[in-house]
């Protein structure tokens, strides 16, 4: 047996790897509502596992008297060499290790942690593991997308005194009315104080809690269950909660709980007060009365009812407990209604959608439920090598990449010229790939076709004056000094091309392109 502080150093190591396990749970990408549900079902079995332990820690630490006696053991013995406590401790380990030859310290919490964070293994694709969580919903459910109340609809259509009966949608709707107030307030008291409406509010609420504890495994219904039913006490002790108030009691009660008349004498119910009054007069009731007064004991009873005197009270109570049940019901099952609005409204869509559907549009969509889920790509090792071989450029030209991230082709590099060096002594000696039409915009120059090839301060000097190129190569201005030159020789050119270009009005007279402009402008033409 292993000692108390081994004992609570293992549950302290198994909580902590709970602890980390529910952390990387949780942390998984919840792609769809089925990964979501069973990521939370397993977070609920890892909290119910850590739950357990933390109770056994705390019974651990509890026993005061086993930890110092194991202390004491574990301390330095009276005798300085005593050592049979240590031997004695030693053989017991080399008796489990030679009893056990292949256990493994721990092995069985990593495979039951293992198992709680192992996702789906599509390695064989001829066995399907069935899904565990898919079992606890039924397929009208659809994986508790929806709530399935066909049978609570049916059961609430065969009540009593509820006037019409509602379809499935108007029902719902019913339901959904929980956001404004309790549920089947609108009854007749004659409906709820039944025992069908008691038997039919109790199904209700014992599937609306099952649904809610499938679909949130990770909410505290019970805590919560706990506090509505504190509050309704309290409201009921003050007679806060309307419209389950007791009617006035009858005359009598039979045995079977049916308000009415009673005739002590004759036992039998009445249920109008005309009835019982033209009983009064007959022979037969005169006859029981005078039987009745010559003995104490009242006449039997042929369908078995009991006595008058004890059937009252008793019926009175069972019939106050049963209200009282059917009350609490009610406000819990409103309480439950409130937190699955969404998961109505959802099932309201979906019930009017398949009213629109045809017959064969079901079956479709039956055979595509049925079919399961397309499994998630597992990435192995073998995929990650080909995808970073992927990721890899593939670019032995050296050639720059475009704006997706990849080389420009080829005949576009050798298009623009990439691939020529051109050193450009104006740009202080720099080396550009291609024409420069970067220094040219660093340096605030127009990228003209002037300047296209003119790399040298020699073509400079062919361009501007030599006596201004010394000044402005000891100011560094030559490239300044060179745009200037040519926007004027640019100038010059249309200069030309205004003077020198003639056109010939109506009357065969002949003028360059700017006289003719400026005498058509005036009218004169």
């Amino acid at each position: 047996m292993d000692s108390i502080i081994e004992l609570q150093r293992q549950n302290h190591e198994e909580l902590e790897r709970f602890e980390r396990g529910l952390s990387s749970l949780l942390s998984r990408n919840q792609a769809s509502h089925e990964s979501r549900l069973q990521i939370e079902h397993k977070a609920s079995q890892i909290l119910d596992r850590i739950q357990s332990r933390v109770l056994t820690l705390n019974s651990l630490y509890q026993d005061e008297g086993a930890r110092k006696a194991e202390i004491g053991l574990l301390s330095a013995p009276s005798q300085q060499n005593d050592l049979s406590e240590f031997y004695s401790r030693l053989v017991k380990i080399q008796e489990h290790h030679a009893k056990y030859p292949d256990s493994v310290p721990g092995g069985g919490f990593d495979l039951e942690i293992a198992a709680l964070l192992d996702e789906p293994n599509q390695e064989d694709e001829e066995y399907e593991d069935e899904d565990p969580i898919s079992l606890l919903f039924s397929g009208e459910e659809a994986y508790g997308k929806y709530v399935d109340l066909y049978a609570n609809h049916a059961a609430y259509c065969n009540l009593k005194n509820i006037g019409k009966r509602p379809g499935y949608l108007q029902y719902l709707d019913l339901l959904l009315a929980a956001q404004s107030g309790p549920i089947h307030d609108s009854l007749p008291k004659e409906a709820r104080f039944s025992k069908d409406y008691e038997t039919y509010i109790q199904n209700l609420y014992t599937y609306l809690l099952s649904f809610s504890k499938r679909t949130q495994p990770l909410r505290d219904l019970e805590t919560q269950q706990h506090e509505v039913e504190t509050e309704f006490n309290r409201q009921w002790e003050g007679q806060e909660i309307s419209g389950w108030e007791e009617s006035k009691p009858q005359p009598s009660v039979n045995g079977n709980g049916s308000t009415g008349i009673w005739c002590a004498a004759c036992q039998k119910q009445y249920a109008k007060q005309t009835v019982y009054d033209a009983h009064l007069t007959s022979k037969k009731h005169i006859k029981a009365a005078a039987k009745q007064d010559a003995s104490d004991v009242p006449p039997p009873n042929p369908n078995g009812t009991p006595t008058p005197s004890i059937a009252p009270s008793v019926t009175k109570s069972a019939i106050s407990a049963r209200i009282r049940n059917s009350a609490k019901l009610t406000h819990l099952v409103t309480s439950l209604l409130v937190s699955l609005t969404s998961t109505l409204n959802d099932t309201k869509s979906n019930v009017e959608r398949r009213f629109s559907l045809t017959a064969r549009e079901r079956e479709q969509e039956l055979e595509e439920q049925a079919k399961p889920p397309p499994p998630p790509p597992a990435a192995t090792e073998g995929q990650e090598e080909e995808e970073e071989e992927e990721e890899r450029i593939y670019n032995p030209l050296k050639l720059p990449l475009g704006w997706d991230g990849k080389p420009i082709p080829y005949w576009l590099y050798k298009l623009h010229g990439l691939g020529v060096e051109y050193r450009c002594e104006i740009c202080s000696d720099h080396v550009y790939m291609g024409r420069h039409a970067f220094g040219m915009r660093a340096l605030g120059l127009p990228n003209t076709k002037h300047f296209h090839e003119i790399t040298r301060i020699e073509d400079a000097l062919a361009r501007v004056f030599p006596f201004v190129i010394l000044i402005a190569l000891s100011k560094k201005l030559l490239p300044c000094l060179v745009a200037e030159k040519l926007k004027q020789e640019g100038r010059h050119e249309i200069f030309e091309q205004e003077t020198m270009e003639e056109l010939e009005d109506d009357e065969g007279n002949v003028y360059n392109r700017k006289t003719y402009e400026d005498l058509k402008k005036q009218g004169l033409i």
